[in-house]
């Protein structure tokens, strides 16, 4: 059997066994997730990068220690681990009274292939990401991760109270809002550039 069709609790135990393979697998699987989510919350490369690449030994150190509960929610707790050390860095980043604001570019909000596009059409696809994850800074901090880890991330609204020890319904009044106040700043732009 391909390695890549195993599941997430059989690749753990392959790789605590010693079989660093079985971690590629599940590296690849899930490092497209746990780095947007990262780079989304962090919007600085370098610092995505090194968090991305923490996030990833502590798994392995977790995984190695036996302090992961085989609970069938591998990747949960990997963007759990993640969210945790973005929260450390920023922590940091206050108490230095550094502000990092940097507005580069971020990842796109779908995982759609814009290469069948043509030049016009990709060109207005990646004009509307950027509004759109320009718009998310402006909403309240509770409001913006749950769209994070929805659009970007492609988490449920199970998985996202899971991993926010939130409920289910708290959740999702929290996009409801975000949605709301997101097509709220629309308008009042409309309204900026007509006047």
């Amino acid at each position: 059997m391909c390695m890549e069709n195993l599941s997430d609790n059989t690749l753990i135990k392959q790789f605590v066994g010693g079989d660093a393979a079985a971690f590629e697998v599940l590296l690849t699987r899930y490092r497209r997730k746990v780095y947007t989510y990262i780079y989304l919350s962090v919007k600085h490369k370098d610092v995505a990068d090194d968090i991305f690449q923490e996030t990833f030994i502590k798994v392995i150190r977790s995984l190695k220690n036996g302090k992961y509960a085989e609970s069938g929610k591998f990747a949960p707790w990997v963007v759990r681990i993640a969210h945790n050390l973005i929260i450390d860095y920023f922590r940091k980043l206050r108490q230095n009274n550094e502000c990092s604001n940097d507005n580069t570019d971020g990842l796109s909000i779908t995982g759609d292939d814009l290469s069948d596009l043509n030049a016009e059409e990709r060109a207005v696809r990646l004009q509307i990401r950027k509004d759109v994850r320009q718009l998310l800074d402006f909403l309240p901090p509770e409001q913006r991760e749950i769209v994070l880890m929805r659009y970007y991330m492609n988490l449920s609204f199970k998985e996202i109270s899971e991993q926010l020890n939130i409920n289910i319904n708290t959740a999702l009044g929290r996009m409801r809002y975000a949605i709301i106040n997101m097509r709220k700043m629309v308008e009042e732009s409309k309204k900026m550039l007509v006047a």
